[in-house]
């Protein structure tokens, strides 16, 4: 099977216009664009056949462009990454059959777990669509309830059933464990990361269906998959040497950058 990964970038984020053009430094102090910085952390997975920006707007293409990228020109009506990775179906290879939905905010995904949601894709062919979650240590938790009692958003939680298959995803901290449990030292608790991988029948059946109050509620995509009883396959991993950050506000750049030094990348 072939693996294609698809970058969704917009101009227009309500709440960091211009994100996938905002300027990081790595560890020489050179700046590059998001979008950039993108492309290249993608271009570290083994086994990728074919590398696309689906973006709605020239300057990001131009910048994609830039880089050796392919781009693929998308509706800017698009509500969220599925729909835009959806919609670069048409400029894709027609031998790619499994699509990664590499979010393009999310420069600092490590490349061993794209691969093993690619292998997951490859080893289970009935599966349409699949995810990646981590193991929540307590430290990790303890930041999550800690952002949930402020109000704050700190991550995306996702409970999952005997199968492997998703339950549900949550910005709540789930599932609930007693203040004071011993559980909260070793917290049953997956974090879930923005990373997708779908076969093309699954994105075509997504963007013909409609929005659902559930997903516009929480703000997460894949709950339309769940509403609509199609299944979502959760590859479950240990976390990462480094806080995998996402790009989500101007306040992310310095730990962004501060992360990139430590790791001495360019």
């Amino acid at each position: 099977m072939t693996t294609a990964i698809v970058i969704p970038a917009r101009y227009a984020s309500s709440r960091y216009p211009g994100k996938p053009l905002a300027l990081i430094k790595g560890a020489t102090g050179v700046a590059k664009p998001l979008v950039q910085r993108s492309i290249e952390a993608a271009r570290q997975v083994s086994d990728v056949a074919h590398l696309f920006v689906a973006t709605d707007d020239l300057r990001i293409a131009d910048a994609a462009k830039e880089c050796g990228a392919e781009v693929a020109m998308t509706p800017s009506e698009c509500a969220n990454g599925t729909e835009r990775v959806a919609a670069a179906l048409p400029a894709l290879p027609d031998d790619a059959d499994i699509i990664i939905n590499f979010q393009g905010d999310a420069l600092l995904t490590p490349p061993d777990l794209v691969t093993a949601l690619a292998a997951h894709m490859r080893e289970n062919p009935d599966c349409k669509v699949a995810t990646v979650a981590v193991r929540c240590s307590a430290t990790a938790y303890a930041h999550l309830v800690a952002d949930q009692a402020q109000g704050r958003v700190g991550g995306t939680t996702a409970v999952c059933g005997a199968d492997g298959n998703a339950l549900y995803f949550s910005k709540r901290v789930l599932p609930h464990i007693a203040p004071g449990s011993p559980l909260e030292n070793a917290p049953p608790v997956l974090l879930h990361l923005g990373l997708y991988a779908y076969r093309r029948e699954a994105l075509d059946h997504y963007a013909a269906l409609p929005a659902t109050e559930l997903e516009t509620i929480e703000g997460l995509e894949q709950l339309r998959f769940l509403f609509y009883g199609l299944p979502v396959a959760v590859v479950t991993a240990d976390p990462p040497d480094w806080d995998a950050i996402e790009l989500n506000n101007a306040s992310d750049v310095q730990p962004i950058e501060a992360i990139l030094t430590a790791r001495g990348i360019v």
